[in-house]
């Protein structure tokens, strides 16, 4: 019995190291936190942007969970149009008017609007309550090592698009989000894969433009992209570029 002390310290000992080392294993959860928390952290939360896409004038407007997306354009005839997205409403004006609009294109203008903000506040509604994250591995791009995280969305919640599956690559040391990638269904469906590029900090807030890579192949997994972009295999579709940003 005089030995049992030793053993049980050896055990309690071997115990708490296997805990510690679970415990500061990275998870898809914290690995997004961290993201999020250097990209702009509560910053987002109290958040007043504006900037200028593809020809059409964006601003998002964040307070405490209650937004307010705003794109404004001018077409063909001069007339002025500007969409209004709000947590539960959407809203269009020609020249000041409000207009009536079928429930189709009110659905389709709203989920147009909520792609171009997801993808200018990336990222974070990683963290929205419709998302699942799952670390799914790790990989090397550019001689970085990146965490991969797959992301889905629930029914309820997930807007129009709910089905489409995400993957994010988030650099290990400094957790930016560097990559993405998409799959989805509308149009005859494709696969996208973004490169980061010109990334800024405004105002705490950081935001990135991107390289459009893609696949129009539903095959192709998102898991396998990244080799398939070091290997120089996904072609170049288009860049995306934000405008004359302001963040206040």
């Amino acid at each position: 019995m005089r030995n049992f002390p030793e053993k049980f310290g050896f055990f309690s000992a071997l115990v708490f190291l296997i805990f510690v080392n679970y415990a500061c294993k990275p998870t898809a959860q914290s690995i997004v936190d961290e993201c999020i928390e250097i990209s702009g952290g509560k910053k987002y939360d109290d958040l007043d942007a504006a900037f200028d896409f593809r020809n059409m004038h964006y601003t998002i407007k964040n307070k405490e969970g209650k937004y307010t997306y705003t794109r404004m354009q001018v077409d063909s005839s001069g007339h002025k149009i500007e969409d209004i997205v709000t947590n539960d409403s959407f809203e269009r004006k020609i020249d000041g008017v409000k207009t009536t609009i079928a429930d189709s294109m009110a659905a389709k203008y709203t989920s147009s609007v909520n792609s171009v903000a997801y993808f200018f506040l990336l990222p974070k509604p990683l963290n929205d309550p419709a998302v699942s994250k799952e670390l799914v591995g790790s990989t090397k791009i550019k001689g970085k090592e990146y965490d991969k995280i797959k992301v889905k969305f629930s029914e309820d919640g997930g807007g129009k698009d709910h089905q489409d599956i995400f993957m994010y690559w988030i650099e290990k040391k400094t957790k930016s989000m560097d990559y993405l990638a998409y799959s989805y269904e509308t149009n005859g469906g494709g696969v996208r894969f973004r490169e980061a590029f010109n990334q800024k900090i405004q105002n705490g807030i950081k935001y990135s433009d991107y390289k459009n890579y893609g696949f129009e192949d539903l095959k192709t997994k998102l898991e396998d992209l990244d080799v398939l972009f070091e290997q120089n295999k996904i072609p170049l579709k288009t860049e995306i570029i934000n405008l004359n940003v302001n963040i206040k």
